[in-house]
C-alpha cells in the first residue's frame, strides 16, 4: 500500500511569501487523514510549520503519520524552507515520540499550574518592589540580548532570532513599564537587588515571561522566591492559573518549575531541512 499526500484545496499564498495548504493523507487514493502545512508566522517564509496532522483511528499505528510527516517535509523543501517546526500537546505523547523518531529536537516547552487558594509568602528578609524606569532600560538591553542568544543556540539563525526578539518586544511591551496587564518587579534582600520578574496577562492565565537571578546571588533560593512572587502577583490579579516557557537544556529552571508543581502543556520542536 502506498501512502501519499493529495491537496485538499488550493495553495494559499500572499505577497509577503507566506504559504499554507491542507492535504489529505491517502492510502492507494483512499483518504485516511489530513495534514496542514504553512510557513511560520513568527520566523517567516523560510521556515515551515506542521499545524495539524491527524490519522483516522482505524488507520493508526500503521506508519501513516510517519510517511505523511516526511512527505510534508518534502513539500516544505519545495517551498524553499530551510527548517520545519511543530507544536505537540503534552496530552499526545505518541505524537511526541513520532516527532523525536523523525529527528525533531525540542527547543522549548510551555508549562503551567493551578494556583493555590492562598498566595504564597516570600522568605523572611526578601522583598519585592516595582521596577524603576532606569532599571527597565538596563533590564531591556540585557534581557533582549539573552533572549536572542537562547534562540540562536537552539537552531535559529542570528538575524532571524534578533528580528523575532525585536518583534516580540514591540508586541509584548509596547508601552514599556506602563503596558497594560504587565508587571515588572525587582526582588531584594538586605537592600541588594537579587533578581527580576516579568509577568503579564495572556488568555486565561498569567504568563511568566522572564525570571532571572543575578549571577552573584545564584544558588541561594532566589529563583524559587521569584516564582513564589509570580504566583502571589497572579493571585492578587484574580487569576487562578500561571504559565511559563522554558528552553530545552535549561535543567536548573526545569527542575525548579517541576518542584513547584508545573506540568508541561505543549512541546515546540524543530528540524533542519537543508
Amino acid at each position: 500500500m502506498t501512502t501519499t499526500l493529495r491537496p485538499a484545496g488550493p495553495l494559499q499564498q500572499s505577497t509577503d511569501g507566506t504559504k499554507s495548504r491542507t492535504y489529505d493523507v491517502c492510502v492507494n487514493s483512499r483518504p485516511v487523514g489530513r495534514i496542514q502545512l504553512a510557513t511560520h508566522p513568527l520566523f517567516g517564509p523560510r521556515v515551515a510549520e506542521i499545524l495539524d496532522l491527524r490519522i483516522d483511528e482505524r488507520d493508526r499505528r500503521r506508519g501513516r503519520g510517519t510517511v505523511a510527516a516526511l512527505a510534508a517535509e518534502e513539500v516544505a523543501r519545495g517551498w524553499g524552507c530551510a527548517r520545519i517546526e511543530l507544536k505537540v500537546l503534552a496530552a499526545a505523547p505518541g505524537a511526541l515520540d513520532l516527532a523525536t523518531a523523525l529527528g525533531y529536537v525540542e527547543r522549548n516547552r510551555n508549562m503551567s499550574k493551578p494556583l493555590p487558594p492562598a498566595p504564597p509568602a516570600l522568605p523572611d528578609g526578601v522583598r519585592a518592589r516595582p521596577m524603576t524606569d532606569a532599571e527597565f532600560r538596563d533590564w531591556t538591553a540585557h534581557t533582549t540580548e539573552a533572549y536572542a542568544r537562547d534562540w540562536i543556540e537552539r537552531g535559529v539563525p542570528e538575524a532571524e532570532a534578533r528580528d523575532k526578539v525585536a518583534r516580540d518586544q514591540a508586541r509584548l511591551l509596547p508601552d514599556g513599564l506602563a503596558t497594560p496587564g504587565t508587571r515588572l518587579s525587582v526582588l531584594t534582600e538586605a537592600d541588594a537587588t537579587v533578581g527580576t520578574l516579568w509577568i503579564a496577562d495572556r488568555d486565561d492565565a498569567t504568563f511568566v515571561y522572564d525570571v532571572e537571578v543575578r549571577e552573584e546571588h545564584r544558588g541561594r533560593g532566589h529563583g524559587r522566591s521569584l516564582m513564589l512572587l509570580a504566583e502571589r502577583q497572579c493571585r492578587e490579579a484574580g487569576r487562578t492559573r500561571v504559565g511559563l516557557n522554558v528552553f530545552a537544556g535549561n535543567t536548573p529552571a526545569l527542575r525548579l518549575y517541576e518542584s513547584l508543581g508545573y506540568e508541561p502543556d505543549a512541546y515546540f520542536l524543530y528540524k533542519p531541512l537543508l
